[in-house]
């Protein structure tokens, strides 16, 4: 398995069918409390835009996907509504005294595994090209987690990911997550 960006529209439609099937519009409740879920669909027509400010971080295993970890800079709140709140409610959060609107950093935009690669590093290996690739551009990677998403929960703070703020909006509850790469 290698850690890579995403350089295929192949490799974003094996992306778009990951997330579907990891939707947890499509999922019992069962299979979300073991397996974890996420909570936004995209597109591929909105992963091609995002690949073009920043191609996404990929983990593959031949030819078949393993997971991603999706880029998402600030300019794709222009043409994604969702992340467009987001990086709207980020401005009014404070990390060590400071908002975080005046650091460099850019959002995690949903992290996916397929099962047949959970429990063997995957997860580590996105994040680590992450930091590998982003460590002289940004300060540090943010991200949302529902704390229901106890599996996601647990591999973030196991990467290093800490909880700086916590809220609510009309879609579920949200831990707000940094990952600082000092």
């Amino acid at each position: 398995m290698i850690a890579t960006i995403v350089t295929t529209d192949n490799e974003l439609e094996q992306i778009v069918q990951l997330s579907h099937k990891n939707q947890k519009l499509y999922i019992n409740a069962a299979e979300k409390e073991k397996e974890g879920f996420v909570t936004w669909e995209y597109s591929f027509d909105l992963l091609k835009k995002m690949q073009g400010q920043q191609p996404h971080v990929i983990v593959k295993d031949k030819d078949h996907l393993a997971g991603y970890a999706l880029v998402a800079l600030k300019e794709a709140g222009a043409f994604h509504k969702d992340l467009a709140t987001m990086f709207k409610n980020l401005e009014t959060v404070t990390y060590n005294d400071k908002l975080l609107s005046e650091y460099k950093y850019y959002v995690m935009g949903q992290v996916c595994v397929d099962k047949e690669y959970r429990g063997k590093g995957v997860f580590n290996m996105l994040y680590q090209q992450h930091k590998k690739l982003f460590k002289d551009r940004f300060d540090f990677v943010v991200t949302e987690i529902s704390p229901n998403n106890t599996r996601s929960v647990r591999a973030h703070e196991k990467v290093g990911f800490k909880t700086i703020y916590t809220y609510k909006d009309s879609i579920d509850n949200w831990n707000v997550v940094l990952w600082e790469w000092e």
